[in-house]
C-alpha cells in the first residue's frame, strides 16, 4: 500500500488531519515534522507507517517517491512575528520549492498550505483568482514567504498532476496549545476567562469601526481538514489551482467572545485595550474569504457557524482542563 504523507503532522492542522485520515481508515500515513517535545501530545492516539524529521524528508522523498500516492504539505514557519527572512526562506519558500520539483518530477500529488497573510491589508479584495494574487502586498515576511510560493507555483509550465493551495484565514479549534502567543484568540479568551473572569479586546483606532467590530473570517479546523480530504478524493487536474479557505462570513471580535462566554454560560465582560503602537499602521480591520472558487470546484458543504464551531472547542478545552486536573 503506497503512503499519504503529512509534513507539519504534530502541528494544529497537521495533526487534525492525521487524526481525521486515521478515523476513515487510513493509519497508512507518513508523519513529517521537527516532533518537539511541545507538539508531541497532539500525536498522542494517532497511527502511522514512519514518522519522519522534516530536515530528512526531501531526501527519503527522493529516494521512496515510489512509495508515496499523495501529500498533504502543511508543514511551515508560521510565526507571523519572525522578521528572519533566512529562516521563512529556508522552511516556507525554499522547502516547498524543493517538494514541488519532486512531485512535478514523480508526478506526485500535492495539496500545500497558503495563507490568507498574503492579502495584506486586503486594499487588493479577498479574491483567489490568479490575477488578484499576483498583485498582492502582504504585510510581514511570514506572508512574504507564502506569497513568494504561491507565485513560483503560478509561473511553472510544468506540475504535480493534481496539486491545490489552500489560503487558510483564521483558523481555530483543538490542538493549538503549542503555538503559544501564535494560538487562536478563542484560546487565549478561554484561559483569560479562566483566570480572571474576563476577556482583553484590542479597541479600534478606525473611525469606521467601533471597539471589538473589527472583522475576520474565523474558520473552525475541522472544515479546514474537511475541505483537504475533499481535494483528496477528487485529484482532477481541472481543479488545480489555488483556494481561499474560510467561511465567506466575516465576523467580530465581540462576537467572537460572545459566543465563548455563552458557551460557558456566562455573562460577557469585556475591557478594550490600545491596540499596540508598533503594529497599529498594520493592523487588519477586516478580512473575509471570497469562497466561489472553491464552491465551483464542487465543495458544497456547508461550514460551520462561529458560534457552533466555538461551542465544539470550548467543549474541548472543558473536557482537557478537567483531564489535567485530575491527573
Amino acid at each position: 500500500m503506497k503512503q499519504l504523507v503529512v509534513t507539519g503532522a504534530a502541528g494544529f492542522i497537521g495533526c487534525n488531519l492525521a487524526r481525521e485520515l486515521n478515523q476513515k481508515g487510513f493509519s497508512n500515513l507518513i508523519l513529517v515534522d521537527d516532533f518537539t517535545a511541545r507538539k508531541e501530545e497532539n500525536l498522542v492516539g494517532v497511527f502511522c507507517s514512519e514518522r519522519i524529521h522534516r530536515d530528512s524528508f526531501i531526501e527519503w522523498l527522493t529516494e521512496n517517491h515510489n512509495e508515496v500516492e499523495f501529500i498533504f504539505h502543511l508543514g511551515a514557519r508560521t510565526n507571523t512575528s519572525e522578521f528572519n527572512f533566512r529562516i521563512l526562506d529556508s522552511l516556507n519558500l525554499s522547502y516547498s520549492k524543493s517538494l514541488w520539483e519532486i512531485c512535478t518530477i514523480k508526478q506526485i500529488p500535492l495539496l500545500y498550505a497558503s495563507s490568507a497573510a498574503t492579502y495584506g491589508l486586503g486594499e487588493n479584495g479577498f479574491n483567489d483568482n490568479d490575477a488578484t494574487s499576483k498583485v498582492l502586498k502582504p504585510l510581514n515576511p511570514y506572508g512574504l514567504s507564502k506569497q513568494l510560493f504561491d507565485l513560483f507555483v503560478l509561473e511553472q509550465k510544468t506540475t504535480p498532476p493534481f496539486w491545490c493551495g489552500l489560503k487558510f484565514f483564521n483558523v481555530y479549534g483543538p490542538h493549538e496549545f503549542h503555538k503559544q502567543r501564535m494560538a487562536s484568540v478563542v484560546l487565549h479568551a478561554f484561559k483569560q476567562i479562566s483566570e480572571t473572569g474576563k476577556v482583553k479586546l484590542f479597541k479600534s483606532h478606525h473611525p469606521n469601526f467601533k471597539d471589538g467590530e473589527q472583522l475576520r473570517d474565523f474558520i473552525f479546523v475541522d472544515d479546514v481538514v474537511n475541505v483537504c480530504l475533499y481535494f483528496f478524493e477528487k485529484q482532477q487536474d481541472s481543479l488545480n489551482g489555488i483556494y481561499n479557505l474560510g467561511t465567506g462570513k466575516a465576523r467580530t471580535f465581540n462576537d467572537l467572545v460572545s459566543a465563548i462566554f455563552s458557551s460557558l454560560q456566562l455573562a460577557p465582560q469585556v475591557e478594550y485595550v490600545p491596540t499596540p503602537e508598533d503594529i497599529r499602521d498594520k493592523y487588519q480591520y477586516f478580512t473575509e474569504a471570497t469562497m466561489l472558487k472553491l464552491r465551483s470546484a464542487g465543495y458544497t458543504r456547508p461550514f460551520l457557524s462561529l458560534e457552533e464551531g466555538v461551542k465544539c472547542y470550548v467543549d474541548f478545552l472543558k473536557n482537557y482542563n478537567e483531564r489535567v486536573t485530575n491527573e
